[in-house]
């Protein structure tokens, strides 16, 4: 009895630790990381060259599938929703190459999920954000200040990361 109880104990640690760590480097209120990323049609963006416009940066993967539920939804409750505002979207795909990141976007298409994404083949601009867990949204602001992150998938926080953009914007 003693051990099962001494077992449970140290479970239960363990996850309030997992939980507690969300795998974020930057944080709300931190200055954003200027970072230049590599698009798949070949442009490239700079965040700070968007000072003055609310940004989402989105990490995730094409294995990823919460980063899949994700997709589903942006280009309706993200895209359309802000495409007259003062807004950007930059997804960055993290420690894939070009090709297979082209090739998931390529099938992605056939579903309604039709958006230019990055790359982070070296996971450069990920290690100056995250340590682990996707997908991972920052929300920065008009003055690239991080207001709002959010780890993991569900469609109550797809509803959050609406509301936290509205209220930047």
């Amino acid at each position: 009895m003693k051990k099962i109880v001494i077992l449970l104990f140290v479970l239960s640690s363990i996850i309030v630790t997992a939980q507690a760590d969300k795998g974020s480097i930057l944080n709300i209120k931190d200055k954003a990381a200027d970072f230049t990323v590599e698009m798949i049609d070949g442009t490239t963006i700079t965040l700070s060259d968007l000072k003055g416009k609310v940004v989402l940066v989105n990490f995730w993967a094409t294995w990823c599938g919460p980063c899949m539920s994700e997709f589903k939804e942006i280009p309706k409750e993200i895209l359309e929703r802000f495409e007259d505002d003062d807004f950007v979207f930059i997804p960055i795909s993290r420690g894939e190459n070009e090709f297979l990141v082209k090739q998931k976007m390529e099938s992605l298409k056939t579903k309604g999920i039709d958006f230019n994404v990055g790359i982070d083949p070296n996971k450069t601009i990920w290690d100056m954000y995250a340590t682990k867990y996707i997908p991972k949204n920052y929300l920065i602001d008009k003055d690239g200040v991080i207001r709002y992150i959010s780890t993991g998938y569900s469609t109550d926080s797809m509803k959050t990361l609406v509301n936290e953009i509205e209220k930047l914007l």
